[in-house]
């Protein structure tokens, strides 16, 4: 008899919204977990394992711990892929990467500093190989059960990287740039479904670029339609630090 594949879950710099969102998956989880041994999921259980078929990675990186943490689950894992924004593109917890490492030390922690070490935070992909990557803060419940039974089922997940304004236009939004809204839809990977702007919220752009985006472009529809250079610059940073080259002036 095929011995069901080992999954885990591991968490580092995060909320773990999104192991906490797996858990709204209701019906569906039960049947998932019939295909497969849950062997680590610190959200759920206590047991650990030795090697793992496919491991889940939620949060940046952004401690030494982190990064030998990281390469110690790489060994052990045959398919691993990087859940949600944190851990995908490195998240809002990459804002912190525009200011220097030692000011971002004194303020959150102050004269205790030195008791803390910290690093740029990182997608898990800056560290080791990630095979695939599941984006969305939170991620994605459809996304992510597409990827997982592709991978059960040892099939290639489809992963999106048309823009969100394609989901929009299939599903036959309003453009928001119309109702005098901003929206980052234009240069952000959608397979979504246009979730936000469906429900009349501009894209804050969770999911990450396209790839190849025309980020100029994107800055002087956001200034034409009423932003300050600056607040658009402050928009496409708020999911996207580590993806934005600071040599483009987005960080200046």
């Amino acid at each position: 008899m095929r011995s069901r594949p080992k999954v885990a879950f591991f968490d580092f710099t995060g909320c773990e919204g999104c192991q906490l969102n797996k858990l709204n998956l209701e019906d569906h989880l039960l049947d998932i977990l019939e295909q497969v041994d849950l062997v680590e999921f610190r959200e759920a259980m206590d047991e650990t394992a030795e090697s793992y078929d496919i491991a889940f990675i939620e949060g940046s990186l952004s401690t030494p711990s982190c990064i030998e943490r990281i390469h110690d689950i790489r060994r052990r894992t045959r398919i691993l892929v990087a859940l949600g924004a944190c851990a995908a593109t490195g998240g809002i917890n990459a804002l912190k990467n525009i200011h220097p490492i030692d000011d971002v030390r004194e303020t959150v922690y102050g004269s205790e500093k030195y008791r803390f070490p910290t690093l740029p935070a990182l997608p898990v992909s800056a560290v080791v190989q990630v095979d695939y990557e599941i984006n969305g803060c939170p991620m994605s419940l459809p996304e992510f059960l597409n990827v997982f039974k592709a991978l059960l089922m040892n099939k290639t997940p489809d992963i999106p990287d048309a823009a969100v304004c394609v989901e929009c236009k299939l599903r036959e939004n309003e453009c928001l740039y119309d109702r005098g809204m901003v929206c980052l839809g234009p240069i952000t990977r959608g397979g979504c479904e246009a979730i936000c702007p469906s429900f009349g919220q501009f894209c804050t752009g969770c999911r990450g670029l396209v790839s190849d985006p025309n980020r100029q472009a994107m800055l002087d529809i956001l200034t034409d339609h009423g932003l300050s250079l600056n607040d658009a610059k402050k928009r496409l940073l708020l999911f996207n630090s580590h993806s934005l080259n600071p040599s483009s002036g987005l960080t200046h």
